[in-house]
């Protein structure tokens, strides 16, 4: 009688990963993991985007860019604590991936900022976005708005630098 509910409810709980795996992405040596947002206020004009970016090849590649239908321009940026000030400055050469490596998009570290948003990202809403390397060209992702405070997802492959 408890194998007949056993293996469902194993079927349940091993279900509950399936969001966060099936949010990578893969394009020939590049890898992206869990893109994310956060929402914004009601009348906010720009909102950030975060994800893990693994280069399993050989040679280097360059993440050059970023577009979403979503905002009127997408940067990419960094962010560094100056004197105890935080500044943010954009990264106009783009992010460079060294072979074998994993970057990480962070709250508080480079980022991608969508600027002049169409409307307010809202929890639970699903972004779309192309990111654009040098090597891999461009890479379709999809990025799921969290809460306002959300913390980055644990990475599910660990920390890999």
């Amino acid at each position: 009688m408890t194998h007949r509910f056993a293996l469902p409810l194993i079927m349940a709980f091993a279900s509950l990963s399936l969001p966060a795996a099936a949010q990578d992405v893969r394009k020939g040596d590049i890898t992206i993991s869990q893109p994310w947002s956060r929402a914004t206020a009601p009348r906010a004009t720009v909102g950030a985007g975060y994800a893990q970016i693994r280069n399993g090849g050989k040679t280097a590649d360059r993440l050059i860019s970023v577009s979403t239908p979503r905002a009127a321009r997408v940067e990419l940026h960094s962010m560094t604590t100056e004197n105890g000030i935080m500044r943010m400055r954009p990264l106009s050469g783009g992010i460079a991936l060294a072979p074998g490596a994993t970057i990480a998009l962070a709250p508080g570290g480079n980022h991608i900022m969508f600027m002049g948003l169409t409307a307010p990202l809202k929890q639970g809403e699903r972004v779309p976005a192309t990111l654009r390397f040098a090597k891999a060209g461009e890479v379709k992702v999809v990025f799921t708005v969290r809460a306002a405070g959300a913390a980055a997802p644990a990475h599910p492959h660990g920390g890999h630098q």
